[in-house]
C-alpha cells in the first residue's frame, strides 16, 4: 500500500477553544490535537471555517497553526486553512503555515467578489508558489466562487494543488472531476456525502463531527474505502442526521455543541455566531444523542 498523503483519510476541521471571556484557550486547543490522533484520525484542519478564522486577529490565528503543530504527533497531519480576502492574505498564512511546520494547506478562492476564472487561477498559483501543497476548497454557499469541475481543470494545471474539498453536496461532481483532473485527489468535504463520495473514490474527508465521535467516524470512513456497504450503510444512516448538521449555517455551534454531549470541550462562539434558538438545540441533542447510541451498539 502506498503512503499516505498529509491530506489523505479523515482530517478533521477543528474549532477554536473559546474560554468564557472568549480568549483563545491553547492547552484545550492541544489537548484536542493529541486526543483526535489517539482516537485514530489521520490529521487536522485549524483556522478553517469551523475554526472561525474570520474572528481570529492574525496574532492568534498564528498561534493557532504553531499551538497545532506543536500538539501534532509524528504522521499526524497539520493542514490550516489559508483563507483571506486577497491573495497577499492567502499568500500570507500559506508562508506561515510553512514556517510553521505544516504539511499542506486548505485555501478557499477569493471570496469577497464574484472573481473571473482568470482571478482564480491567479490567485491559486499565488497560493501554490509557497511550496506547501494546496488543497483547494470549494464551498460555493460561503464565498462568491463555484469552483466548478471545469475551473478546479484549470486550477489543477498549477503545480502544488493536489487535491479539492468538495462542499458542493453534489456528489456527480466527484466522477466529473475525475474525468477532467484524474491526478487531483477528491475530498469529501461535507459529512452528509460522505459515504456517498468515499465508496466511489474520493480518497480523504476534511471532517467536522469527528470532532464529537472520532473513533466512530473512522470506522465508518474505512467501511466506506473498503466498500463494505453491509456494514457502512447501516452506520451512516444512524449517524446522517447529526452529520447534516456540518451542512447547515449552524454548524459551528452545533458540532460544538455535539462535543459537549459527548463529553468533550465545546465552549462558546465568538459573535457574531451566538447560541443555537432552542429548537435547533433540542434537535442537534436529539440527532447526537442517537449518534452516540449507534457508538454505544458498534
Amino acid at each position: 500500500m502506498t503512503a499516505r498523503k498529509p491530506w489523505q483519510g479523515v482530517v478533521v476541521a477543528i474549532p477554536t477553544p473559546f474560554r468564557d471571556d472568549l480568549s483563545v484557550d491553547f492547552d484545550r486547543l492541544q489537548e484536542h490535537v493529541r486526543w483526535l490522533a489517539e482516537e485514530g484520525c489521520h490529521g487536522v484542519t485549524p483556522c478553517g471555517s469551523l475554526g472561525e478564522y474570520q474572528n481570529l486577529s492574525d496574532a492568534e490565528r498564528a498561534d493557532v497553526v504553531r499551538a497545532t503543530v506543536e500538539a501534532a504527533p509524528a504522521g499526524f497531519s497539520v493542514v490550516p486553512g489559508v483563507g483571506g480576502y486577497g491573495s497577499r492574505q492567502s499568500r500570507h498564512w500559506a508562508e506561515q503555515a510553512r514556517a510553521a511546520g505544516a504539511h499542506a494547506v486548505l485555501a478557499l478562492p477569493p471570496n469577497t467578489y464574484a472573481a473571473r476564472d482568470v482571478d482564480v487561477l491567479a490567485h491559486y498559483r499565488e497560493v501554490a508558489a509557497v511550496g506547501l501543497p494546496v488543497v483547494a476548497y470549494n464551498n460555493p454557499f460561503d464565498t462568491k466562487v463555484d469552483l466548478t469541475p471545469e475551473l478546479l481543470a484549470s486550477v489543477a494545471e498549477t503545480d502544488g494543488v493536489v487535491a479539492v474539498k468538495e462542499f458542493s453536496g453534489d456528489v456527480r461532481r466527484l466522477h466529473r472531476i475525475r474525468d477532467l483532473a484524474p491526478h487531483l485527489d477528491v475530498l469529501a468535504g461535507a459529512d452528509d456525502v460522505l459515504l456517498e463520495l468515499v465508496v466511489c473514490g474520493a480518497t480523504g474527508w476534511i471532517a467536522g463531527f469527528p470532532n464529537a465521535l472520532p473513533r466512530l467516524s473512522v470506522r465508518l470512513y474505512e467501511r466506506c474505502r473498503a466498500g463494505d456497504l453491509a456494514a457502512a450503510l447501516p452506520l451512516y444512516t444512524e449517524l446522517h442526521p447529526i452529520f447534516g448538521w456540518d451542512s447547515k449555517p449552524e454548524f459551528v455551534q452545533a458540532i460544538k455543541l455535539g462535543m459537549e454531549l459527548a463529553g468533550r470541550y465545546g465552549g462558546p462562539c465568538r459573535p457574531p455566531r451566538g447560541s443555537l434558538a432552542e429548537p435547533a438545540r433540542i434537535q442537534v441533542t436529539k440527532d447526537m444523542e442517537r449518534a452516540l447510541k449507534a457508538d454505544a451498539d458498534a
